[in-house]
């Protein structure tokens, strides 16, 4: 079989990370019999500065033909906070309706964990990805503002008129959030799902209905009423805060975590540092189009060039891509062939404590990958 990827390397290290994910990944399509065709494109910080946009008219209906998107970073100093953040990733994610955010989390050979001793991690980050205080609403203003704000997402459009008055004028911002009942019984639906092919028997569900019950007491309300339809699954409502506490304390006691945009943010990053860091923290932006697959680790421009980056977490976000597009064998191997390379304990990346250029890291993961026997 054929599938078309798209391609978007970045900026910073983006490029060595994905060009190394893009090599390990042709292998593995070599050893399963099918052919990844890969497109690059160039959207990203230089594309802004020589362009004066993010990305061309008609990009996104292009992109729409693709099986799967590669992105690898996003960022550069010479270009301000926003538009590379607002025009391009968020655009990506809400124009193909990419309601699911997944993160997995798990602890690998070899690799320092900060709670030290022998601990076993495997969470996955369930985040709903278009809504929350992420619509994009919002803005600063002094003691007074008007304006009508919009929004649109996969399923619907949104639109209102903001007066606000303080008194005594004052500096002063607002951001609007919005949480939709169908947007959170179908992530709480895909939450539920994936405990269950875990096997697991509960599922925690952050919130933070105690401060804010106008606003999460619904997510509470409607997440509940989708864990009717799972009844061998125990519901375990958290508090984001205890929840922050909790997981450093007994990260073993999680398996799915199902969290609203804004907590799922933080949470996430939080496991990833307890399972040993960015540089293997893979993701996936999934919804029922265009679904979209990057390492969550950043641009590091700072290191870009020195060859110190680590291009695990892309190659296990491309592991995910693999998954999504039904290749689970091959998937399964990518991700073992990075567990076999970790289990040397030899030959690590510079964020690992090795010093070991990127570039012969994917090499050796590839030569994990050549060397595992296949039915």
């Amino acid at each position: 079989m054929d599938y078309d990827i798209a391609v978007i390397p970045g900026d910073g290290i983006g490029p060595e990370v994905i060009g190394e994910t893009m090599k390990v990944l042709s292998a593995t399509s070599k050893i399963f019999g099918f052919d990844l065709k890969f497109e690059t494109l160039p959207y990203g910080a230089g594309y802004y500065l020589k362009h004066k946009e993010v990305l061309p008219s008609g990009a996104l209906e292009r992109l729409a033909g693709f099986k799967a998107l590669l992105l690898g970073a996003v960022g550069d100093p010479r270009v301000p906070p926003g538009p590379l953040e607002q025009e391009l990733l968020l655009a990506l994610r809400f124009h193909f309706d990419q309601f699911l955010n997944l993160r997995p989390a798990q602890t690998y050979p070899n690799v320092p964990i900060p709670l030290g001793g022998n601990i076993s991690i495997d969470i996955d980050v369930v985040r709903e990805n278009t809504e929350d205080f992420y619509m994009g609403l919002g803005a600063p203003f002094s003691g007074s503002y008007t304006g009508d704000l919009a929004a649109g997402r996969g399923e619907y459009e949104f639109t209102s008129k903001v007066e606000i008055q303080v008194s005594p004028p004052r500096d002063c911002a607002f951001a609007l959030g919005l949480l939709t009942q169908p947007a959170v019984e179908r992530i709480a639906h895909r939450a539920f799902k994936l405990a269950e092919k875990r096997g697991e028997n509960s599922l925690h569900v952050a919130t933070k209905a105690n401060a804010l019950p106008q606003f999460y007491g619904l997510w509470d309300e409607w997440t509940a009423k989708t864990a009717k339809n799972y009844p061998n699954i125990k519901l375990k409502k958290i508090n984001v805060d205890n929840l922050c506490y909790q997981l450093p304390r007994t990260p073993a006691e999680f398996g799915v975590i199902l969290c609203p945009n804004l907590f799922g943010d933080i949470v996430s990053d939080l496991v990833s540092a307890l399972t040993g860091g960015l540089g293997l923290a893979a993701s996936g932006n999934i919804g029922d189009g265009l679904c979209m697959f990057e390492p969550v680790h950043g641009s590091a421009p700072d290191i870009a060039g020195t060859g110190r980056s680590n291009p695990l977490a892309a190659i296990l976000s491309g592991a995910m891509l693999l998954e999504h597009i039904g290749q689970i064998p091959a998937s399964s191997a990518v991700k073992q062939a990075v567990r076999d390379y970790l289990s040397g304990g030899q030959n690590f990346p510079y964020e690992l404590g090795g010093e070991t250029p990127f570039d012969q890291v994917g090499d050796l993961v590839t030569a994990k990958l050549m060397s595992q026997k296949y039915a």
